[in-house]
């Protein structure tokens, strides 16, 4: 199918991006080509030894290390970190992680506007874009500028061959949801659509070879290619109904990010493929069934994802006040939005049922 439209803006930041299994080794060399010579390491509590391996890499670039970055990137930890880098004199950003990791750079980035090198772990597809979420007080906001778009991204296929499957499934997930919002975006332009369709095709395809072969560097590797594609998407266009039932079951109910994706997305899709069903057609000619979110469904379901709310922790009482906070200021939707269809949708996905279609 074609993807022109009569009327079309394209965006694209200018970001050096780098593929290949050990391009990690090569960060000393690009906190050199930026001008830099203080560089602040960024990770989570987890991943702290990935600091230490990082310094070592960096050789004298190194100056300090922050290890504190966690979910959903809370404005208060991100105020810490900021000191931090400020009381160092450091003048770049490593973050080495996942969305929680690149989301803390990002928050200094805007307090600073230092430069950033983000080298991923996961499949989250934040560091292609130049978006920001907080969370303060219980409330998840988001942000765009170009103060927190990274300048380099380092895709090296050895660093996630040890994500363990689970969290390599729920992470694609995640990042899929950005390329199949994509498709519907109102700002949509042919190069975003065609982004989407790839990168949803390459998690189609190397998802099941890492599932079966987690040390596959190749299959690693394409779901790397995948998780960029659907990263770009996201940075240019806007999200829709599946990006703000995440947002608010992460920022208000504490609900680990790439679960959540994983349960809402098929939901969402059949939701909308209700208004559009041609611009979810290519969902559901790479996942047949019939129906988008149907298609989603069973693949994540035969991939092993959660496919419950009641099972990430979300209680049923909670349900009425998710579907309230939802529908409160919603983002834009190509299907009208309304506080009895989300609750429908929030009560199926709670219990983990097949997306109605």
């Amino acid at each position: 199918m074609s993807f022109y439209r009569d009327e079309f803006t394209a965006r694209s930041a200018a970001v050096r991006v780098r593929f290949g299994a050990g391009v990690r080794k090569a960060v000393a060399e690009e906190i050199e080509a930026l001008g830099a010579r203080r560089a602040l390491i960024l990770t989570t509590p987890q991943q702290a030894a990935l600091a230490d391996d990082f310094a070592a890499l960096c050789g004298r670039a190194a100056v300090g290390r922050f290890t504190g970055a966690a979910m959903h990137t809370p404005v208060d930890i991100s105020e810490q970190a900021t000191a931090v880098a400020r009381d160092l004199g450091a003048d770049v950003l490593v973050s080495v992680g996942g969305g929680s990791t690149t989301g803390l750079g990002k928050a200094i980035a805007l307090r600073t506007d230092l430069p950033q090198i983000v080298v991923p772990t996961t499949y989250a597809g934040s560091e292609a874009t130049g978006i920001l979420g907080q969370t303060e007080n219980g409330v998840k906001t988001t942000l765009t500028s170009p103060k927190v778009q990274p300048e380099v991204i380092l895709y090296d296929a050895e660093l996630v061959t040890s994500l363990p499957v689970g969290m390599t499934v729920t992470s694609a997930l995640n990042a899929m949801a950005h390329a199949a919002e994509g498709l519907y975006a109102r700002d949509r332009s042919p190069l975003s659509s065609l982004m989407a369709v790839e990168g949803l095709r390459a998690f189609r395809d190397s998802l099941p070879q890492v599932a079966a072969r987690p040390y596959d560097v190749s299959a690693r590797g394409q779901t790397l290619y995948g998780a960029w594609l659907c990263g770009t998407v996201l940075g240019q266009v806007g999200m829709a109904l599946h990006h703000k039932l995440c947002h608010t079951l992460g920022g208000s109910f504490d609900l680990p990010h790439a679960e959540t994706h994983a349960v809402i997305l098929p939901h969402a899709l059949a939701f909308n493929a209700v208004a559009v069903p041609d611009l979810l057609a290519p969902v559901t000619d790479l996942f047949g069934h019939g129906d988008p979110g149907l298609g989603l469904w069973h693949f994540a379901r035969d991939a092993g994802a959660p496919l419950a709310l009641r099972d990430l922790g979300l209680k049923e009482a909670d349900l009425d006040r998710a579907a309230d906070l939802a529908s409160a200021n919603p983002y834009w939707n190509p299907r009208p939005v309304t506080r009895d269809g989300i609750r429908g949708l929030l009560q199926a996905a709670w219990a983990g049922d097949r997306p109605a279609t």
